[in-house]
C-alpha cells in the first residue's frame, strides 16, 4: 500500500456527553472543588483540582472514561485549563469523589471497578439520599489502593464524616436536603471546619477592624 493510500486514523476523545445533571449533585461539587483547591494552596501542595471532566485511561479507546464529580491530579499545574485528561500523560487521580445521583447503580456498582481499572489511589462515594431507614444505601463509602490487597473498600459509614487520605483531612456532610453540602474538616477527628474563601475574608476583615479599634484606644490613651 502506498503512502497516499494509507488512512490516518485519529481517535476522538469527547469533552462531554451532554447528559443533564442533578441540581444537588452539581451544587455540592461546585462548592467543594474550590475549597479543596484552596486547601492545597494553603499547604503549598502542587495539585490540580477539577470537576466533571472526562478522564481517559486507555490510550486509543475513548469509551474507557469517567467524569468524576470532583477529582485531584497530584503534581499537575493547578492553573491548568483542561477540557479532558488522558491519564497516560498525567497519571491517575489521588482522590476522586462520586456523588450518588438518580442512577444509583452506576455509582454503587460501576464506579469502584472503573476507578480500580484507571489506577486511582482513592475513591469516595457520597450518597446524600441515604437515610437511617435505607436498606441498601449508605452515606459514605471509601475505596483505597492498599498494598497486597489492591483497590478495596476500606470504610463505609452512615456518620457525618470520613477521613480522606488523598486530601490529608476529612470530608464532612453539612446541612440537609437540597441544602446538603460537603466541607473539609481538620484536626484529629475533623471537628474544625476549614474556612471557605468568603469565611476567610470575613475573618481577615474582623481582625483588621479589631486592630484599628486597638490602635484608636492606644492613641486616645496617649492624648
Amino acid at each position: 500500500m502506498t503512502s497516499s493510500a494509507r488512512r490516518v486514523h485519529t481517535v476522538h476523545y469527547p469533552e462531554t456527553d451532554h447528559v443533564g445533571e442533578d441540581f444537588l449533585l452539581r451544587a455540592i461539587a461546585e462548592a467543594l472543588r474550590p475549597l479543596i483547591a484552596r486547601w492545597f494552596r494553603t499547604r503549598k501542595v502542587k495539585a490540580f483540582t477539577g470537576a466533571d471532566q472526562f478522564l481517559y485511561w486507555v490510550e486509543g479507546d475513548p469509551t474507557r472514561r469517567v467524569a468524576p464529580d470532583v477529582y485531584v491530579l497530584p503534581k499537575v499545574d493547578p492553573e491548568s485549563v483542561p477540557t479532558s485528561w488522558q491519564l497516560w500523560e498525567v497519571g491517575p487521580p489521588s482522590f476522586a469523589l462520586e456523588i450518588v445521583s438518580r442512577d444509583v447503580g452506576k455509582d454503587y456498582e460501576d464506579a469502584p471497578a472503573e476507578y480500580a481499572a484507571m489506577g486511582a489511589k482513592e475513591l469516595v462515594i457520597f450518597d446524600p439520599g441515604a437515610t437511617s431507614r435505607s436498606r441498601t444505601r449508605v452515606r459514605w463509602q471509601v475505596y483505597r489502593r492498599l498494598a497486597r490487597r489492591g483497590f478495596v473498600r476500606a470504610a463505609q459509614t452512615m456518620g457525618d464524616r470520613v477521613e480522606v487520605a488523598g486530601l490529608g483531612c476529612w470530608l464532612r456532610a453539612i446541612g440537609e436536603g437540597r441544602d446538603a453540602r460537603l466541607r473539609l474538616g481538620t484536626g484529629v477527628d475533623g471537628e474544625e471546619l476549614f474556612a471557605t474563601e468568603t469565611e476567610a475574608e470575613a475573618e481577615r476583615a474582623d481582625i483588621a477592624e479589631a486592630e484599628v479599634a486597638r490602635l484608636r484606644v492606644l492613641l486616645a490613651g496617649r492624648g
